[in-house]
């Protein structure tokens, strides 16, 4: 199956007759490059400046049993190669201080995808993706919106957007699985030519795998990185409310809902440790203790909550909000990341400054399970949390062991992995957590991600469309099980959402892993989900959605061993010249879903994949491969079921629920 031919100067290794790589002296397979880089870094997002110092392309090759040995001018890079079931495993040994560059050969008309969360493109041809941990939002871009009449806003491009977990992972419609096995800063150019990959180390090894099927490949890709995403059996028993306010007010609000029928699993309240109001609107006070004056007895609380079959889930992040009480503790006790002379190095979110817990520092880690997750919050009676930010770190902070620049791809895995063994040592199995950021090796921590900060609109480049596509790019990097903020999160002045998006928004999540809302920056801006032109459709859409429990349970099940829970429109025929919509999805296998994404829109055109449909609210069939224009009042997205799916039933009986 593997093969290593030479013929007239070109070297190629190929596995079942399709190339893995080819190298010639004027097409090098490697190059290794000597470069300086600096980086300017505004609350989280990151700007490089490169300088190339040196370039040697490795043109002369050598062979010794399985090891292939690649040099030029006294650089030498070692390759062992292994042969796999489905592909191959490069195994790379280089010099100490230099970035190497890749080429593997593209395929004409073939698409990729993955490369972590990717919120603009699908399809990465003719993309490059940047692979650092960033902030996903920026300033210029939320006041664009906030004052620039909305004829004037220009959607941001691909290449202009960030990533909160960007992976070297790609799949492509012609089979192929690229993956990458390396912490380091690097970027992937899709050409029309050839594809490269850069990165700022050394490799530890490439493994490119062939698969006839997205799930094959998916299924191959389960089998190296661990996944161990869950959702506990209450998520799927109706929506987590965001709320905020206090501890009258959660209980205020949860009970209204459901005594008006609303099917409520949770409610989530992130400012459960204090308010801190800024110029940006009602954030959190970064100290992890419940604050007694907002939320007195909470948990009396959340015995009443639990009694009535919800449960609380509260709110964490790596940082401490400077002189706080437990930010003082903390760098009392040497837990904070610092400068080089030893101060606390301080981390800006909007207005305020935060010191860093020092994930790399034992103690500190001992100290954040034991204290702040399980006593200030399990002990409390606490069933989840979000596990906010991770990609924050600065490249040139000081820990208590590693080196900054080769550990920030990975601190938000570090966030994870603390989170899921503070869950596992305390023994409680009906706890979840959710987080935004990540990196390669995330799934096997995290519970579920979720999208991030999308803005409140419909926008293509941060508003609800966005989540497609990341969810899409997460699925194909090996991250099966994702979900969103309802309603997105990010508003500011005439940047807001009304009745008509939260409702939309809505609908699009009943037929989703996971219903969660959130009540954004400026709750008192923002409609929500009692609002009085949506609470009517809050209690029917959770119902329809626990209704669904016994399928979604199914997609859980799916995603467990690997495969995406939300697919693109092409994901059964692996073939992007198949999709006509970015922005609709498969629910599992059977669920074909095409949110509306246009304001005051009363219709949607929808395409239909190969085979036969029903309507799921009308019962009427349509034939795949087909465009139609189909009613969607508000409250109502286009839905549609295989018609020889086992769960046909299911659907029917939930789709009763709203006649």
């Amino acid at each position: 199956m593997l093969s290593f031919q030479n013929q007239s100067g070109r070297r190629t290794l190929s596995f079942g007759g399709r190339q893995v790589f080819s190298h010639s002296p004027e097409h090098p397979f490697a190059t290794a490059i000597r470069r300086e880089k600096t980086y300017e870094t505004d609350r989280g997002t990151v700007k490089e400046t490169v300088t190339e110092v040196a370039r040697v392309p490795l043109t002369d090759v050598s062979e010794s049993g399985d090891t292939l040995v690649f040099k030029k001018d006294g650089h030498c890079l070692s390759v062992t190669v292994t042969g796999l079931s489905n592909g191959v495993q490069l195994g790379f040994l280089g010099e100490e201080g230099w970035a190497y560059e890749f080429a593997l050969p593209a395929i004409a008309n073939e698409a990729v995808f993955g490369g972590g969360e990717q919120y603009r493109k699908t399809n990465l041809r003719g993309e490059t993706v940047v692979n650092f941990v960033s902030e996903h939002i920026k300033a210029k871009t939320v006041l664009e919106k906030a004052f620039l009449p909305r004829f004037l806003y220009r959607e941001k491009p691909h290449s202009a957007i960030g990533s909160y977990a960007p992976m070297p992972v790609f799949m492509t419609d012609s089979g192929r699985l690229f993956l990458f096995d390396t912490p380091s800063d690097g970027k992937s150019t899709f050409g029309e030519d050839c594809y490269t990959f850069v990165f700022d180390a050394c490799l530890k090894s490439m493994t490119v795998l062939f698969g006839d099927s997205f799930d094959a490949l998916a299924k191959s890709l389960a089998e190296r990185i661990e996944n161990r995403q869950y959702l506990p059996d209450w998520c799927f028993d109706g929506m987590i409310l965001g709320i905020q306010g206090g501890t009258q007010t959660i209980l205020d609000k949860t009970f209204a809902m459901l005594d008006a029928g609303a099917k409520v699993s949770g409610v989530w309240s992130q400012d459960w440790s204090g308010e801190n109001r800024t110029v940006m609107g009602k954030q959190v006070w970064w100290n992890w203790e419940a604050d007694e004056n907002l939320y007195p007895d909470l948990k009396g609380a959340i015995e009443k909550l639990n009694a009535r079959g919800v449960r609380f889930l509260a709110y964490i992040n790596p940082y401490l909000v400077k002189d706080s009480r437990l930010y003082t503790a903390c760098k009392e006790k040497g837990y904070l990341i610092t400068h080089t002379d030893g101060s606390v190095y301080h981390i800006k979110s909007t207005t305020f400054d935060a010191g860093m817990i020092d994930l790399t520092n034992p103690e500190a880690v001992r100290f954040t399970k034991d204290v702040l997750i399980k006593q200030n919050m399990l002990d409390l009676g606490v069933s989840g949390w979000m596990a906010d930010f991770g990609e924050y770190l600065p490249i040139d902070c000081v820990l208590h062991d590693g080196d900054p620049k080769k550990l920030h791809n990975l601190w938000p895995v570090l966030w994870a992995k603390l989170n899921r063994e503070a869950v596992e040592e305390y023994g409680r199995d009906d706890v979840m957590f959710f987080m935004r950021s990540g990196y390669v090796g995330v799934q096997t921590y995290a519970p579920v991600l979720w999208n991030g900060d999308q803005h409140t609109d419909t926008t293509k480049d941060y508003g609800m469309p966005c989540v497609m596509p990341a969810s899409f790019s997460l699925g194909f990097s090996g991250v099966p099980m994702v979900h969103c903020d309802i309603g997105g999160f990010f508003s500011f002045l005439k940047l807001k959402r009304n009745e008509e998006l939260f409702t939309r928004w809505m609908e699009m999540c009943t037929f989703s892993l996971l219903m969660r809302s959130h009540e954004s920056i400026r709750p008192w801006a923002n409609a929500q989900f009692d609002a009085e032109k949506v609470k009517a459709h809050t209690v029917r859409l959770t119902n329809i959605h626990v209704a669904l429990k016994p399928y979604i349970r199914h997609c859980e099940e799916l995603a467990k061993a690997g495969l995406p829970a939300m697919r693109p429109d092409f994901y059964d025929a692996m073939d992007y010249c198949a999709s006509h919509d970015m922005y609709s999805y498969f629910l599992g296998e059977d669920l074909f879903v095409c949110p509306v994404i246009e304001r005051r829109a009363k219709t949607r055109k929808v395409f239909l994949p190969k085979g036969e449909w029903i309507d799921f609210w009308t019962g009427k069939e349509f034939a795949g491969e087909a465009e139609y224009t189909v009613p969607a009042p508000l409250g109502t997205t286009p839905v549609f079921y295989k018609k020889e799916s086992k769960y046909s039933d299911l659907f029917r009986r939930a789709a009763d629920l709203d006649k």
